[in-house]
């Protein structure tokens, strides 16, 4: 089949590599504009255009694939299919209706569970057990099209967001090629979602980052393990923003605090981290960054603050609980 594939993050790259080394042929590859990032502002690719020149495939940069320079040039090609996989921009109906078989999309959730821009990170967040890839053939609503194929994966305790996303993205490599396989066999089969079950994971924003010490340390500990990459968990310490990349639950202390509220007490300061209280167990602290400085282990943060347990983290200005 003559594919177009349509693709712009780190996520996309595992699927556009199998593909190139597949029986089907990409007759060009779709992907964003290049972007000035930095401070000195530099011209960063995106990490589908640097895999497909090195792989010597056509590239095409659109900042609107709906546009009608875009719409021309992709009917010009005529192509088979479309492979969507983590492109950035919703396709429109003219877009969809162009190749000759139709576009299906590669999404790192079990649909109709988790549609939306973060279903990773809101699986883990959520206290999901497990995550996995789906398959579709693309419509016109947002991840709500019928599935083609579906894969199961188990999410660890030691799994973040950016360790499950390699992971799903390895995965959702072998994965399409079943699929692509599958339509040119014409053996698949279309199943459609059922609505009823359909979940929303919207797009994190900064402050859907921020800790709740009163929630429970299990609550915490998916908070961190989810915000992981974007927008990353954090709290307050001394009026300073203070983010945990790392941490585990614990146990062994009494609920009864020295404040008389669980609430983001500092109960140890020792050698293995930072031990504080939540509304329902404790959590251990053994990776963070204080705003400004950069992100260091908990005994190298001990050293150079002098943290004393009674402290309280979650003020974000002395006296001043957020």
């Amino acid at each position: 089949m003559n594919i177009i594939f349509l693709g712009s993050s780190k996520f996309a790259v595992p699927t556009l590599s199998n593909i190139a080394s597949s029986s089907h042929k990409i007759i060009c590859v779709v992907t964003q504009p290049d972007r000035q990032a930095g401070r000195q502002m530099r011209l960063i690719f995106t990490p589908v255009k640097q895999l497909s020149q090195e792989l010597g495939l056509s590239l095409y940069q659109t900042e609107d694939i709906n546009s009608r320079e875009s719409l021309e040039f992709l009917k010009s090609l005529d192509p088979d299919l479309f492979c969507v996989v983590a492109f950035g921009q919703i396709l429109s109906r003219d877009i969809l209706a162009m190749p000759k078989i139709f576009a299906i999309n590669l999404h790192a959730s079990l649909l109709p569970l988790y549609r939306g821009a973060a279903p990773i990170q809101r699986a883990i967040i959520n206290g999901e057990v497990q995550a996995g890839l789906t398959v579709i053939r693309i419509v016109r609503d947002v991840d709500a099209g019928p599935i083609i194929l579906q894969r199961k994966v188990d999410i660890k305790d030691d799994d973040h967001a950016l360790i499950l996303e390699e992971r799903l993205a390895r995965l959702g490599g072998d994965l399409i090629c079943q699929a692509l396989d599958l339509i040119h066999a014409d053996k698949y089969s279309l199943v459609i979602q059922d609505e009823k079950k359909a979940t929303l994971a919207r797009k994190l924003k900064k402050e859907d980052g921020l800790i709740n010490w009163g929630e429970s340390a299990r609550v915490i500990f998916n908070l961190i393990r989810g915000c992981t990459g974007w927008p990353g968990a954090f709290t307050y310490y001394r009026g300073k923003i203070l983010k945990i990349y790392r941490a585990q639950r614990i146990s062994g202390y009494p609920q009864v605090r020295i404040s008389g509220s669980p609430r983001g007490e500092i109960l140890e300061v020792s050698k293995r981290g930072i031990v504080v209280a939540t509304g329902d167990g404790n959590l251990l602290i053994e990776e963070l960054q204080i705003e400004g400085k950069k992100r260091i282990s908990a005994s190298a943060f001990i050293s150079g603050y002098q943290i004393s347990v009674g402290e309280i983290l979650g003020e974000k200005k002395h006296g001043e609980k957020k």
